[in-house]
């Protein structure tokens, strides 16, 4: 037997409080950012929807990606 009682599992109901992860805040952009895109490559911002998405030029393609922009980077 080992000492090690190895990963153990939260239980939902359990009295003893998990502390969560913290949420990154969500990137804000505005036109003219530079920014990369883990599939599509560079680009420039072009327009701004709100919060919801942004739209952005890969080089002559238009795309439109949509919040939480987990694979847009702001250069």
């Amino acid at each position: 037997m080992t000492d090690s009682a190895g990963a153990r599992r939260h239980m939902p109901t359990s009295p003893f409080h998990r502390s969560t992860p913290a949420v990154p805040p969500i990137e804000q952009f505005e036109v003219g950012d530079r920014v990369s895109h883990d599939q599509f490559g560079l680009g420039r911002v072009t327009g701004v929807e709100g919060a919801d998405a942004v739209l952005v030029d890969f080089s002559g393609r238009q795309g439109r990606i949509l919040s939480p922009f987990t694979k847009l980077v702001k250069l």
